[in-house]
């Protein structure tokens, strides 16, 4: 056995080379511009930035709005893709059309999205026309608060597809019979995703949970198309700020703000991960 470690070695050494030169050790350089001053001395600082960046209200909004974006689109995303996953598991084969169709948001480019999007919700565009003839007034949904609602609404269109493919594939794996049995006893279709489904399918479901995560806190780019750089306070993001204070040469600022969101999103994730564990346990 260890023979054939040292023969898988010579393998890994390009991956593992590379993986420190892009990701290690730009990982401690971004941690000493953090405690620096930023000066041509590069003088040693310890937490000051850190006191300064907190301090700063537009870091503050910029994490407030990136945390209120993630809280609402990775629930609605799961949510959404585990029940399309069920109903396009419930009607297979005659379903293989939209499995297969229901990634091609996801590999669209967010331009061609981006343009579709100011379309339809333009003060003009087809969602304002449906409200008039619903009897409810037009709204400026690219500007301002309402700007949320196209943001999410994009983000659950183009991220949807990647997220059931996940959760189809664990699904497969759950024992049919479990299913005829349950509806013999006359569980309904939410009793059965409940209390059969989703306990079977955990890990990926958890899985799915943390992808969502991680995308809603990369909403930036969509936004940044439509608000541009100084966007309106409600879709400020922590991106924005970040890129702001890049584009100023303040890599200080830039360098202290991403560790703060990391220290704040490995907190978040080892609380989920908390929550898995216990949840298996109590299945086990």
């Amino acid at each position: 056995m260890y023979t054939r470690k040292r023969l898988v070695l010579p393998f890994l050494l390009p991956g593992l080379l590379g993986i420190v030169l892009f990701y290690v050790l730009p990982f401690f350089s971004g941690v000493w511009y953090s405690v620096t001053d930023g000066s041509y001395k590069n003088a040693f600082v310890g937490l000051q930035n850190y006191v300064n960046v907190w301090n700063n209200s537009m870091f503050r909004l910029g994490l407030t709005n990136t945390l209120l974006l993630s809280l609402i689109c990775a629930p609605l995303l799961w949510i959404s893709s585990f029940f399309v996953s069920l109903l396009l598991n419930r009607i297979r084969p005659a379903g293989s059309f939209f499995r297969s169709s229901v990634l091609l948001p996801y590999l669209m480019p967010s331009s061609a999205v981006l343009i579709i999007w100011l379309l339809w919700f333009d003060y003009g565009g087809i969602v304002n026309r449906l409200c008039v003839a619903l009897g409810l007034g037009r709204v400026n949904w690219l500007d301002g608060a309402p700007l949320r609602v196209p943001i999410i609404l994009m983000f659950l269109w183009k991220n949807l597809g990647f997220c059931v493919i996940i959760f189809m594939a664990a699904l497969q794996a759950v024992p049919e019979p479990l299913y005829e049995y349950a509806s013999l006893e006359g569980a309904s279709f939410r009793q059965q995703a409940v209390h059969i489904t989703l306990p079977l399918i955990i890990p990926s479901a958890f899985l799915v949970f943390i992808l969502a995560w991680i995308n809603a806190f990369k909403i930036f780019k969509e936004v940044y198309f439509i608000g541009g750089a100084y966007p309106a306070e409600s879709v400020y993001t922590l991106q924005h700020y970040m890129n702001n204070m890049y584009n100023k040469l303040n890599y200080q600022n830039v360098t202290t703000a991403a560790y703060s969101f990391a220290v704040i999103v490995f907190a978040i994730f080892g609380l989920l991960f908390f929550i898995q564990n216990r949840a298996q346990r109590g299945l086990n």
